[in-house]
């Protein structure tokens, strides 16, 4: 049975889309959304950087599951050609509050905590969804880089659940840093 799903999983991810009405753009839908946060450092670091502000909070699936919930509003809002400036800004920014969060093992209610980081999900959502292809289905699309992200937000929560040790701890705060400055890098680019 777990062979199966494992067959069927990666069967899905990998196939190449259906011919029909592509216009050229084989294979654009679930694999695209699912490769989408992997291409982009901002967003590979933001998701791992949820995750592991998540773990240090002890709000483990309170934060990520806001940040996929307005993830997916982002998306649908871009897909639907509403805009929202500045969507760069808010990402790069994202990065530094995030690894800022990180590196002060910042506690706050669990309802700021989810306010801070659905905003920044809205920005990273927004591209996602600007940045699918024209003939993509946008259900799978947005399927793709939403599993993607909830992949990178668990292993963030794995790598944050090391702040139970004491020399962890310290490490996670120095990455904090190095997200944070890696968040300037990327305002300044």
């Amino acid at each position: 049975m777990k062979r199966t799903f494992v067959i069927a999983l990666f069967t899905l991810i990998f196939a190449p889309g259906a011919f029909a009405h592509t216009s050229g753009t084989q294979g654009a839908d679930f694999y695209q959304g699912f490769i989408h946060p992997l291409l982009g450092l901002d967003h590979l670091l933001a998701m791992l950087a949820v995750g592991i502000w998540a773990a240090q909070t002890g709000a483990r699936w309170l934060i990520p599951a806001a940040f996929l919930a307005m993830l997916a509003l982002g998306g649908g809002m871009a897909m639907l050609g509403w805009p929202l400036p500045q969507v760069e800004l808010g990402i790069a920014g994202s990065v530094v509050v995030f690894g800022l969060l990180i590196a002060g093992a910042a506690k706050m209610p669990p309802w700021l905590s989810m306010s801070v980081v659905g905003l920044f999900a809205l920005f990273h959502g927004h591209a996602h969804g600007a940045k699918m292809p024209q003939t993509a289905a946008p259900w799978l699309y947005a399927s793709g880089f939403l599993l993607t992200s909830a992949m990178l937000h668990g292993l963030g929560m794995l790598t944050g659940l090391t702040h139970q040790y004491q020399w962890p701890t310290r490490l996670l705060r120095l990455g904090g840093i190095g997200l944070a400055a890696a968040g300037v890098w990327l305002l300044a680019v």
